[in-house]
């Protein structure tokens, strides 16, 4: 194999996993370039330093001297363009930097809020990279009110971030329910009210029509669209993110939303490929999205072209598998696998079954076709199920007949704490007037013969 000049941009997930398994299956020089950080970072952490939980040195997942070890070269610099027909990347200042294969891996940037004046001003900002990070720090030295808009998983992380540096917050989500184009019903009404009980103004069906400003250009208040007028020095803007492309000037290299790549993740141009969050696919796989800015698709699409780049006579296709996700509101996790109908896109060819602790901190959601009772989907909360079991169950077709009797088999809680199953079980019962007896509870001796690593 000759070796190669291989320049990533972006050192998120997607571009580093990449870069591991390139030097992992050849000698290919390899250079990332980055214009955020010196060094790859974890971007989930970010809170956590804000929070004084972490330091930023914490979040880095390999030492500093791991990349020379491996002979991977850091550049921290801003690409400002692409030559195509040149193979040349064009960076600030002038530089030129030539390369044999390029991949595209710049990750996600916050959206604007369409038609909002004062989206400018100082104190007015998402919350992504390694630099807004900074500019929140800087920003919460003299705040005493803030406002974020938009809701979802990065409104309210920075809900819980400014909370814990007391700096009252409101919450406007345009939506009638917090994350209602994701979560169902139920489930978004938990999460409303354990945003309300941390004490953060949540004004569900509110928008930002106008940001205002102070004549040093710092935003001083927002105003909604029903006319109410509400002070913050913060105003972050949170309403979802889309594919870091706005840098790239070439029309060479074909893209929508997102970069066009095909199943193997090869742009229109022979020798560049995109990754993670600014890739978009030509053709989903069934069930899936074009764009997934989500850290294990990031990753295991590194992993995917680093094989195709190393291994180009037997390609292999980026298979994402079952759709998952995870994150925590405050103190109550989320977990999600498979297909679950969010509150504002009902599905009527399946059904559910539904379980909620008076607590309102916990809940378990089964989700099944009607017509056959195959469970499709997972939905959990203040509940932790085993990765490995809802995959086998819904991949390989599994009914709810099958599937309850040995829903304890998914249980991954703590030994010690309880257990809900029965809950679930028993309204299945009062459904259906059919009786469930649970054949198996959670223990790894169980799970790994039902999977089977071992033998019974």
């Amino acid at each position: 194999m000759s070796q190669k000049n291989i320049i990533i941009i972006g050192n998120g997930v997607a571009g580093v996993t990449a870069a591991r398994h390139i030097r992992k299956l050849s000698t290919h020089k390899i250079t990332i370039i980055s214009a955020e950080t010196p060094h790859f970072f974890s971007r989930t952490a970010l809170m956590y330093i804000y929070m004084g939980h972490m330091r930023y040195e914490d979040t880095k997942p390999y030492a500093d001297d791991f990349w020379t070890k491996n002979k991977i070269d850091l550049l921290f610099a801003r690409v400002e363009n692409v030559a195509v027909s040149d193979n040349i990347l064009l960076l600030e200042g002038g530089q030129k930097m030539p390369y044999d294969v390029l991949i595209l891996a710049t990750g996600s940037t916050p959206n604007p809020l369409r038609g909002v004046a004062g989206q400018e001003l100082s104190g007015v900002q998402g919350l992504y990279s390694f630099q807004d990070l900074e500019k929140l720090e800087k920003s919460s030295k003299t705040a005493t009110k803030a406002v974020i808009a938009g809701g979802g998983l990065i409104g309210i992380e920075l809900a819980e971030m400014l909370h814990s540096r007391h700096i009252p917050v409101s919450f406007l989500v345009r939506e009638n329910s917090y994350w209602a184009n994701v979560l169902p019903l139920e489930e978004s009404e938990i999460i409303n009210q354990h945003i309300r009980a941390h004490g953060i103004d949540l004004q569900l069906s509110s928008e930002i029509s106008e940001i205002l400003g102070n004549e040093k250009g710092e935003a001083k208040a927002v105003r909604t669209a029903k006319g109410d007028v509400i002070e913050a020095q913060i105003v972050g803007l949170t309403a979802g993110v889309s594919p870091n492309i706005a840098w790239l000037k070439t029309n060479d290299i074909e893209r929508q939303r997102g970069i066009l790549v095909d199943n193997y993740l090869r742009t229109n141009v022979p020798n560049i490929y995109a990754i993670g969050d600014c890739a978009e696919l030509r053709q989903a796989e069934n069930g899936r999205r074009n764009i997934e800015a989500i850290w294990y698709t990031a990753r295991m699409m590194g992993e995917t072209v680093a094989y195709n780049i190393c291994q180009p006579q037997t390609p292999i296709k980026y298979s994402p598998r079952l759709w998952f996700n995870s994150a925590k509101f405050f103190d109550i996790e989320y977990q999600v696998y498979g297909h679950v109908p969010p509150a504002m896109q009902p599905d009527e060819n399946t059904d559910s079954l539904f379980w909620a602790d008076k607590s309102g901190q916990k809940s378990i959601r089964l989700v099944f076709e009607r017509a056959t009772e195959k469970v499709v989907g997972f939905n959990l909360l203040g509940v932790r199920y085993r990765h490995e079991i809802c995959e086998k169950w819904i991949l390989s077709g599994a009914t709810l007949a099958e599937v309850l009797p040995h829903l304890g088999l998914a249980n991954f809680d703590p030994e010690f704490s309880a257990q809900h199953e029965a809950e679930l079980c028993k309204i299945y019962e009062q459904k259906t007037g059919k009786k469930v007896v649970l054949k198996t509870k959670r223990g790894l001796s169980a799970v790994l013969r039902f999977l089977g690593v071992v033998k019974s």
